[in-house]
């Protein structure tokens, strides 16, 4: 009957704590973290029209807040131009990709203080992002070194750049030329919560893979 007992007392006790923690629970509710579903740039198998449209009316508004937004481009810039072209807003990240026709390279992103010397900078950063692959001499390799060495050269290779502004400001963006595109995300996005998807130049009526059965130039 002792042993009894004292699991009766066990079993007591442990009730007791967790209804303790329940109320202590349900007096301090754990807040909720907001799932990031925010998302610049195009889905994959999109048509392009339907983006540049979409694109189009995200600036549309009057609000004077701040928001984060993409800005992509009719055809590759080299850094110089992209400061030049996104004057009036800040740079937050610059996204690289090397082109080669009928060859996929990678795309690379690189998050900047906003400087023009960070802009300047962002190319040689992307050359150090580049990562050789295990199999020397594979084709995987040699896209990897064509690109390190065109970075390296400061090559046109800027696709999209994330930047925060007003939609007036984003609007003025817009109309520039070179600009193709000028997406922008609610007042309330939150840095480092969406994600990032560029529009490539060479995406000309669905958004998807481009074709990758070229040959890898040497240089």
């Amino acid at each position: 009957m002792r042993g009894v007992s004292g699991v009766v007392g066990v079993v007591v006790a442990v009730a007791l704590v967790v209804g303790g923690l329940a109320v202590v629970g349900h007096l301090n509710p754990q807040r909720q973290l907001r799932v990031g579903t925010d998302r610049l740039g195009p889905d994959s198998g999109e048509q392009v029209t339907d983006y540049l449209a979409r694109a189009e009316a995200s600036l549309l508004g009057n609000d004077a807040e701040p928001r984060w937004g993409s800005v992509s481009f009719d055809r590759e810039l080299t850094a110089e131009q992209v400061g030049a072209v996104t004057t009036g807003v800040r740079i937050s990240q610059v996204l690289f990709r090397v082109p080669v026709d009928r060859v996929q390279t990678p795309i690379l992103t690189v998050g900047i203080p906003g400087s023009e010397r960070s802009i300047l900078n962002s190319t040689a950063r992307a050359a150090s992002q580049v990562q050789q692959s295990v199999v020397a001499g594979d084709r995987a390799s040699q896209i990897a070194a064509l690109s390190r060495r065109r970075l390296s050269g400061g090559c046109a290779c800027v696709v999209t750049v994330v930047v925060r502004g007003t939609s007036a400001e984003l609007g003025k963006v817009a109309g520039r030329p070179g600009v193709r595109a000028v997406q922008a995300l609610p007042p309330d996005a939150v840095s480092g919560k969406f994600a990032i998807e560029p529009l490539l130049p060479q995406n000309i009526d669905v958004v998807g893979p481009l074709p990758d059965d070229g040959p890898v130039p040497a240089e």
